[in-house]
């Protein structure tokens, strides 16, 4: 609810930006971790996630440049918009599985040493959300309904009076999500020392968020623009067809790589039969 913490000339110090910033620097130290766990260079993880950030920020400013209406792509607000969400995963997944082959290194372990981060970087994403008062939710009558400042409203737009003058309260959509996604980074944490396959902690993030993100859309009020009319056709929003996207996906390879493991499983017996 403070979309500005303080200026430096005519230059605004958003608390958005810098709760951003700190969701990523977090982010790369955890994945730096996991991935020395798994015997990967913390050196080569930090490069890998430096440019995955830079995939991130160009797939969320793509997604949203093709999903919002007259947008203005060539203005400081742009600049300074997270950009929408999925285009920022699908861009960093795209940039991890470049880079990791450029680098010779294994994908599938190295997008499970990102994973956990990502989640942590989305808690830390939707409280820079929460402040800016963005993302914002339906109108409700429950008690944790969240009234927005005027400077929000100046902000974003976020809505703050009802249709007679009264005060309006929304749905904590950021808040939800962000609590959520602080307990999802927690879960894969502990999943990673205790995952079966490679890969399975990246799967299990997509298949969890994709699931997370179709039911919180139903309670999102904000602008969601329309993918090439898409929206409009299906009556879902865009983050909507891209969870049945991401959550099938990842349900296939989730299957082709249980299917790789057993195979591996398979061909050690058989060697170890011939010794």
């Amino acid at each position: 609810m403070y979309p500005e913490l303080f200026r430096i000339g005519d230059f605004p110090i958003t608390t958005y930006g810098i709760w951003l910033a700190v969701g990523m620097l977090c982010a790369l130290v955890v994945a730096a971790r996991l991935a020395k766990n798994d015997g990967l260079s913390r050196d080569r993880i930090y490069d890998i996630g430096l440019w995955t950030l830079v995939g991130g920020l160009i797939g969320s400013k793509l997604l949203m440049f093709l999903v919002e209406p007259n947008v203005q792509v060539f203005t400081l607000d742009f600049l300074r918009s997270g950009g929408v969400v999925y285009g920022g995963i699908i861009g960093g997944f795209l940039t991890v599985a470049l880079i990791t082959r450029y680098y010779k290194m294994p994908f599938w372990k190295v997008a499970d040493a990102f994973a956990p981060g990502v989640a942590l970087g989305q808690a830390f994403g939707r409280q820079g959300c929460f402040a800016a008062g963005c993302c914002w939710g339906k109108p409700t009558d429950l008690f944790f309904g969240i009234h927005f400042t005027e400077a929000g409203h100046a902000t974003t737009g976020v809505p703050i009076y009802g249709p007679h003058g009264d005060s309006l309260f929304l749905y904590p959509t950021q808040l939800i999500e962000s609590f959520t996604m602080l307990a999802v980074f927690g879960f894969l944490y502990w999943l990673h020392g205790r995952k079966k396959f490679d890969g399975q902690v990246l799967i299990t993030y997509a298949i969890i968020y994709s699931i997370f993100r179709f039911l919180i859309e139903f309670i999102r009020d904000d602008p969601r623009g329309d993918l090439f009319g898409l929206t409009t056709m299906t009556g879902l929003s865009t983050s909507q067809l891209a969870s049945l996207v991401v959550g099938l996906a990842s349900i296939i390879f989730l299957f082709w790589r249980l299917k790789r493991r057993d195979a591996a499983f398979a061909s050690e017996a058989a060697a170890a039969e011939k010794n």
